[in-house]
């Protein structure tokens, strides 16, 4: 039992290393989701959502195109490929969920216009918009 317990507080216990790195990833993450909100401010999306919060899962953010509703992945890593690389399909599902979850909030419902990008970061700060790269999913 004495065991059991140590193991416990053992796995509370969080570096300052670790927290600096979260802190580091939390910031760099909102960052990389500022600068694709610029891109979609730009291109005329209007932002309606960030980091909404379902049963089902997160989105990071979610668009109007017009009538038509964009929900975004933000992935960043030290270059674009790497950071497509790192959307898996299992979190494609999530994130499809949870995108309708939220449409069940929206007037037309499951029928409205809807697109699933990807937006990529890389190290330099670079932000490319791949519209619908996962809709078909």
């Amino acid at each position: 039992m004495t065991q059991l317990l140590d193991f416990q507080k053992a796995k509370q216990v969080t570096t300052p290393a670790r927290r600096d790195r979260g802190k580091r990833a939390y910031n760099s993450g909102l960052a990389a989701e500022d600068r694709a909100v610029a891109l979609y401010a730009a291109a005329g999306l209007r932002l309606l959502e960030s980091r909404w919060r379902g049963k089902s899962g997160e989105i990071d953010l979610i668009l109007a195109d017009g009538e038509e509703i964009v929900f975004a992945e933000v992935k960043q890593a030290r270059t674009h490929d790497a950071a497509i690389a790192s959307l898996r399909p299992a979190q494609m599902r999530r994130i499809h969920a949870a995108g309708s979850e939220y449409l069940a909030h929206c007037p037309k419902g499951q029928l409205t216009d809807v697109r699933f990008d990807l937006a990529v970061v890389d190290g330099a700060g670079r932000c490319n918009i791949m519209e619908g790269m996962f809709s078909h999913f």
